[in-house]
């Protein structure tokens, strides 16, 4: 599959050193719990199909007003099928009813139905069918009908037209390699089938456990076919969610307001608080984040969602302490290593002179934004498990390069050569890699860092036939949906190579079996079983661990109901009021 990484409100660490992800906001509603930077919590699978409209209210909720949200990072586009970045899917939220979505429930993710219900699967598992809601509308109050669905799902295999949008359908969905799209090869497609007004059909080419989970994307929001304009169609989609657009420009600013049409008694987890949103895009992150706190005039009822700058830290105490809003985020940060280059021994001593401390500290990653990481899956994700770590590979530490020195020693291996990217037009990542490079060198490395400009970096990391042969790309992973299958068979199997997702760039026939059998099964049978995986993957020393991410964000003082979107790491945007 071609999985695509999500970033948007990643920490300033994370931009910098080429990292992929997400940060995440927390908090229970108008209480904003920042007492403590706090361990990240553990989610169990969770899926309630009998889940109704409408939403539970936010405790002390109002309505009314209009808030701002600041962000230098800008979306790519609010095209439903072409959404893949967590600060574009959470805005998709506001404006679109999905096939299914996510409640948010003492702040962990429940699947519930939207637009169909959770599905049943067939006794082959090659096929799903699901049950479509009648008499919902669009902003401009045509029904939204069930082949509307389908069509989008057709949709989403023009590749050659949204080429960010997800890709599971790809790999998972019958003819999926074969099928182009509507507008290469008609709308017949044998994947997706609709039988009259409310049953919706999904055939695949191989099991697809957690297809309903997959559903929650955008790219399962209905379009009509008469009001598809392709390419032009990011520029204004038609809205089924709370919320539609006033106003457009890409790159730089976006108005919402309410969408009348939108029926709240049939949806389970949206709200339609405030009377309009403007999102403010490219502003400088602490400039903004600084407004926020200080909370003067429009600026009381706006929020920043990237990760607050370690700078404005010291001023998060006193009243200003429940501005700041911490929470959860499904992201792991690493640094891979090449399987195909280095040998295990060699990976073993890497790991064994690892400078785990000083990159934490020359990242700027601090308790609020980061926790050590011990695992892939972050304990966000479904399946996690707190195993004792594998040896050297614990997170935290010093690093012992006298102790790696003697095992190349005793493998003949002193002098190996290790190369990377960094990039080297910012201090932040010219100081790890100095770092990463002193460490090596002391434990009897050769080392080639190779200094690259921001605008290649993404390029070059992600190059599997560069020159290097550490610190490649992916450098982290967001979970897609919570659970492993968004983990362990996107990183770790030889397909992953050609699909640019692979960890470790792992060929082990072995393991692609023991992946397969796990994801095949049900969801309920194969969550338990992931962790197992996940640790002999890590004893393949296949990937450094970095950390877990957390998300803290600031918020001004008439902003109320502000809590953590686990899934995508930003702030649940439709349960957010205005308190005055």
């Amino acid at each position: 599959m071609a999985r695509r990484l999500r970033m948007a409100a990643a920490t300033a660490a994370a931009l910098t050193l080429g990292l992929a992800g997400c940060g995440s906001p927390s908090s229970n509603n108008d209480e904003n719990k920042s007492d403590d930077t706090g361990k990240i919590s553990t989610q169990t699978a969770a899926i309630d199909p009998d889940a109704k409209g409408p939403a539970p209210e936010v405790p002390g909720a109002r309505k009314g007003g209009e808030i701002t949200i600041y962000s230098q990072s800008t979306p790519n586009t609010i095209d439903p099928t072409d959404i893949y970045y967590v600060d574009s899917n959470e805005i998709g939220k506001l404006l679109f009813r999905t096939s299914t979505q996510f409640a948010i429930r003492d702040g962990k993710p429940v699947l519930v139905p939207d637009l169909t219900d959770v599905g049943t699967v067939s006794a082959d598992k090659l096929s799903w069918t699901f049950k479509f809601k009648t008499g919902e509308k669009y902003e401009d109050g045509s029904e939204i009908k069930i082949e509307d669905l389908a069509y989008a799902i057709k949709r989403s295999f023009a590749h050659d037209v949204f080429a960010n949008g997800p890709a599971y359908q790809l790999s998972y969905f019958k003819d999926g390699d074969k099928y182009k799209g509507p507008y290469t090869s008609g709308t017949d497609y044998a994947g997706v089938e609709v039988s009259g007004a409310d049953t919706l059909k999904i055939n695949l080419a191989k099991p697809f456990p957690d297809l309903p989970f997959y559903m929650s994307f955008p790219m399962f929001s209905p379009i009509p076919q008469a009001k598809d304009t392709k390419a032009d169609y990011k520029n204004k989609p038609i809205a089924s969610g709370p919320y539609k657009i006033a106003s457009y420009t890409p790159g730089s600013e976006l108005k919402l307001v309410k969408n009348d049409n939108w029926n709240a008694a049939t949806d389970p987890v949206k709200h339609q608080y405030v009377d309009g949103w403007t999102f403010k895009w490219g502003g400088d992150d602490v400039k903004t984040q600084q407004q926020v706190l200080n909370s003067n005039g429009p600026d009381a009822s706006a929020l920043n969602y990237v990760d607050v700058d370690a700078s404005l830290i010291p001023q998060l105490t006193g009243e200003k302490k429940a501005q700041f809003v911490q929470g959860e985020s499904p992201c792991t940060y690493t640094w891979q290593i090449d399987t195909t280059q280095v040998p295990l021994e060699v990976r073993k001593a890497i790991a064994k002179a690892w400078p785990y401390d000083q990159t934490w500290k020359a990242a700027g990653v601090n308790d609020y934004v980061g926790q050590p990481a011990t695992t892939f899956m972050p304990p966000s994700v479904p399946g996690y498990q707190k195993y004792t770590p594998v040896e050297d590979l614990d997170g935290e530490g010093t690093g012992d390069p006298a102790a790696a020195k003697k095992m190349l020693e005793a493998a003949g291996k002193v002098g190996f050569e290790l190369s990377w990217f960094y990039d080297n037009t910012k201090p932040i990542p010219q100081q790890v890699s100095a770092v990463r490079e002193a460490a090596m060198k002391e434990a009897g490395f050769a080392v080639k860092a190779i200094g690259v400009p921001t605008a290649e970096l993404r390029t070059k990391i992600n190059d599997y036939d560069a020159p290097v042969n550490i610190a490649q790309g992916p450098r982290g992973w967001c979970s897609d949906w919570p659970s492993g299958g968004s983990w362990l068979p996107v990183l770790f199997k030889t397909e992953s190579i050609a699909a640019g997702t692979s960890m470790g760039e792992l060929k082990d026939p072995a393991l692609d079996a023991k992946i397969d059998e796990v994801a095949n099964l049900p969801v309920e049978e194969s969550t338990a079983k992931w962790a197992a995986l996940d640790e002999e993957v890590m004893k393949m020393y296949a990937a450094i661990p970095f950390y877990y991410t957390k998300f803290g964000v600031v918020i001004g003082t008439n902003v109320g109901g502000v809590e953590a979107d686990p899934t995508m790491g930003m702030p649940l945007f439709t349960n957010i009021f205005l308190k005055s």
